[in-house]
């Protein structure tokens, strides 16, 4: 298998010249509009390796999710997380889809990300911003930032920086939900690791997702077009890429806060932790989808 760079490597001075995101997140450009002109270069990294038999399963209900924000309530995507295509590839699907539903709900998705893809490599960047995304200081990132503080001064202006972008991010969510869009969150928040089931597991802010949203979608990946280069995890353009059978398979809709009522009332009075318990269930909703997809 050929990595990014090495396949796609005599694209990168195109995606460069067509690149304009920030490179540095601030309060003042959180919210950040899909760029057509690096979507095409990332279109054709997926029709590339998307092998016949790549489909959605579960039309119907990716159908009635646009019903529910078209008629008004606020919708949320709740997405495994294996690969960086796997956004790319869900959009993908959706756009090329027979049904002109699907078509349109690939057009209404808003993804949450993570600070990194803007500010780790510009050809990264370039990448990302093929997709509309509100972006976030994640609490992964803090707590790095603040272990590698050289003072105390450090760690209180890098806290106060994070919590000055998350609020500048969720009023862009706001934003988006009232303007009808769907925004995604991959739960786990990192793509998961083999061998690594910690990053398999939900994080537990996500529960604050699932009191601000009327209506949620979750939707299982069985498939990856990329792969981590096990030489060099933390290089993203090193990853592998090779054509794959991808099939993301969506759950019917349901209906966030009886959804979540309903859990929490299921817990004993002595759950230490009521939230982790949340998106425990709603990852584990996940995974017997995904292996109902393998079957």
């Amino acid at each position: 298998m050929a990595s990014i760079r090495e396949r796609y490597g005599d694209k990168f001075k195109e995606l460069a010249n067509f690149s304009h995101a920030a490179a540095k997140i601030d309060t003042t450009n959180v919210y950040q509009k899909a760029n057509p002109n690096t979507k095409k270069l990332m279109d054709k990294l997926i029709s590339d390796n998307m092998a016949e038999g790549s489909r959605l399963e579960g039309i119907e209900n990716f159908k009635a999710f646009l019903a529910a924000i078209k008629s008004g309530k606020s919708g949320l995507i709740l997405m495994e997380h294996y690969a960086n295509t796997d956004l790319p590839g869900l959009i993908w699907l959706l756009e090329n889809s027979d049904d002109p539903d699907c078509r349109e709900l690939g057009g209404k998705v808003v993804a949450i990300a993570g600070m990194k893809l803007n500010e780790a490599d510009p050809m990264v960047r370039a990448f990302a911003e093929s997709f509309t995304r509100v972006v976030i200081y994640p609490t992964r990132s803090l707590d790095s930032a603040t272990k590698t503080a050289a003072s105390q001064e450090e760690i209180e202006a890098e806290t106060k920086k994070a919590r000055a972008i998350n609020l500048a991010a969720m009023h862009a969510m706001d934003k988006c939900k009232r303007n009808g869009e769907a925004i995604l969150v991959f739960p786990s928040g990192t793509r998961y690791r083999p061998g690594k089931p910690e990053t398999k597991r939900g994080l537990k802010e996500i529960d604050s997702y699932l009191r601000m949203f009327d209506v949620m979608l979750l939707v299982s990946i069985d498939g990856m077009i990329l792969k981590f280069n096990p030489d060099n995890m933390n290089d993203m353009l090193a990853e592998e890429c090779a054509p794959a059978v991808c099939i993301y398979k969506a759950s019917p809709v349901i209906e966030c806060k009886p959804f979540r009522k309903e859990y929490l009332a299921s817990l004993p009075e002595d759950c230490p932790d009521p939230k982790q318990a949340m998106i425990d269930h709603v990852m584990e909703y996940l995974e017997k989808q995904h292996n109902e997809i393998k079957k």
